[in-house]
């Protein structure tokens, strides 16, 4: 097993909900990076956290928690604005991963424990190599069309058939992206050629992009928390 390196990219400016990354959140201070950093330190197959962003408030944070597996990384600010593509960010991974298996997560899925890192991990070394990567997805099994006609099923052999018959196809939901560092410098991407689909829970694979997710979720958390 190589080094488990996660990357948590964290940038400033959030649009769609101002200080998203570090604002309260359900009474915990340090909001969504905190809760985010103390369930990736409570993984017990995670060897280091590289926490990147132009967010002095983000480091500040991140630094105050004191964990060895913890270190931060100031990110240029050409490379954290909302016009910064993904495919930029991983070209910045391989420059700054040269080896190990990089799990690129994100701080938007509060409900991602501790104990599901570690099953990602060692379900994609199990699986490793005829899978060369994994990430996280919702299965999707209800009737998707297109325009014209079922992308998921054929009505020429069951007009509507029992969704749980229907062969899924899969929602990225971005909780995690496991490959090795070699992938980033190879192919360009977070992901191989043969990607495990890993399912995740509705509630840990619920993203916040908008106010009212950012609301919704905030209210799921007191509640769990409180229980």
């Amino acid at each position: 097993m190589k080094k488990n390196i996660v990357f948590l990219p964290c940038r400033k400016g959030s649009e769609r909900v101002p200080h998203k990354n570090t604002r309260i959140f359900a009474g915990v201070e340090g909001g969504l990076l905190g809760i985010k950093l103390n369930e990736l330190s409570k993984a017990q197959l995670i060897d280091e956290i590289i926490v990147s962003s132009n967010d002095d408030e983000v480091l500040r944070i991140a630094t105050s928690l004191q964990s060895d597996k913890i270190s931060t990384i100031r990110r240029n600010d050409s490379l954290c604005s909302s016009q910064t593509s993904t495919d930029q960010l991983i070209k910045y991974v391989a420059e700054l991963i040269k080896d190990g298996t990089v799990m690129w997560t994100h701080v938007t899925s509060p409900f991602l424990k501790a104990e599901t890192y570690d099953d990602m991990l060692r379900t994609y070394y199990e699986h490793y190599p005829t899978y060369d990567s994994l990430m996280a997805v919702n299965p999707i099994r209800t009737f998707l069309w297109n325009n014209k006609q079922p992308v998921n099923y054929q009505r020429n052999q069951e007009k509507w058939p029992r969704t749980q018959t229907i062969d899924p196809l899969f929602e990225v939901n971005s909780g995690a992206f496991i490959a090795d560092a070699s992938i980033y410098h190879t192919l360009n991407d977070r992901v191989g050629k043969h990607v495990y689909m890993y399912e995740t829970s509705k509630l840990e694979s619920m993203d916040i992009d908008w106010q009212e997710d950012f609301d919704l979720a905030e209210k799921l958390y007191k509640m769990i928390n409180i229980l």
